[in-house]
């Protein structure tokens, strides 16, 4: 069931998880007339993609694309977001995705081209989503992607070169769940996550490659507060990732300042900070 809410200047649909409306459970008997193992999961969770998951960035219901599509699997019609399906079984997601051309991906990346990722792991003997993620296209930047080997000579595709998503190098505040640990998350949830890191999408791409760095660090500190010298305790590693830069201090106090007025963090005083995330 869904039912409409109504937001002033705005109406969408709203599926409402707090009375069972999102199933964890995968359709199984979809992929009956279907050999291939890869095949039938493919059809199994894009199925329950689109019964079960909204647009995270305007709350109303997605739609699959037409078969065969080079780029996406869904998009938003209202919005015009578009989104491409990864899944894998397991209770947990790991740190590498495996996806598709190295040199396309980041083709796609340097040109703004690519589509929000949805990520979906399930329990292979119960045959219910585990977790559910959605990764905003704007957190995809080359540092993310891992080139493969390229395929032996011996392979039909020979020298072909495939890329992993490293999902470590993304930090926690751009992974918006809708399943965590077989755990729905309520919609407000859901669209405000989204909403609180919609900023970035106003930065370039090496903007966004600090600000990446500095939110982890952020996230591993305990807590919280934190001081201006807890962040300077990365400086080192900073420094072996943007050798360019010559002043890591300052860029990590200007990161921080960027976070502050994006609502993310509150300046306390004498170079206290608190997270707001």
């Amino acid at each position: 069931m869904i039912w409409a809410n109504s937001v002033p200047g705005r109406f969408f649909y709203k599926f409402d998880a707090v009375s069972n409306c999102m199933k964890l459970s995968l359709n199984i008997e979809l992929a009956r007339n279907y050999r291939n193992p890869s095949q039938k999961i493919r059809v199994i969770t894009e199925n329950w993609v689109e019964e079960n998951i909204y647009c995270p960035a305007c709350g109303r219901e997605i739609r699959k694309f037409p078969n065969n599509r080079p780029v996406a699997d869904f998009f938003c019609p209202s919005c015009r977001e578009e989104f491409e399906l990864k899944s894998k079984k397991g209770n947990t997601t790991g740190n590498k995705i495996t996806d598709g051309a190295y040199h396309t991906m980041i083709k796609r990346i340097l040109s703004g081209n690519n589509p929000n990722f949805l990520f979906l792991t399930y329990d292979r003997e119960l045959f219910e989503v585990t977790n559910f993620l959605i990764i905003p296209k704007t957190f995809f930047i080359p540092e993310i992607i891992e080139k493969r080997k390229p395929l032996s000579a011996n392979a039909r595709r020979k020298g072909w070169t495939g890329c992993n998503i490293i999902l470590r190098n993304i930090p926690d505040l751009g992974k918006v769940y809708f399943v965590r640990n077989k755990k729905i998350i309520d919609k407000e949830t859901v669209l405000n996550d989204w909403k609180r890191v919609s900023f970035m999408y106003e930065q370039t791409i090496r903007s966004k490659g600090w600000l990446m760095e500095i939110i982890k660090y952020i996230e591993q500190i305990p807590g919280k507060n934190f001081d201006l010298k807890d962040v300077y305790y990365f400086e080192k590693e900073l420094a072996l990732k943007f050798p360019r830069n010559k002043h890591i201090k300052a860029k990590i106090r200007q990161q921080l300042q960027i976070l502050r007025d994006k609502g993310l963090l509150s300046f306390t005083g004498r170079g206290k900070y608190e997270k707001l995330f």
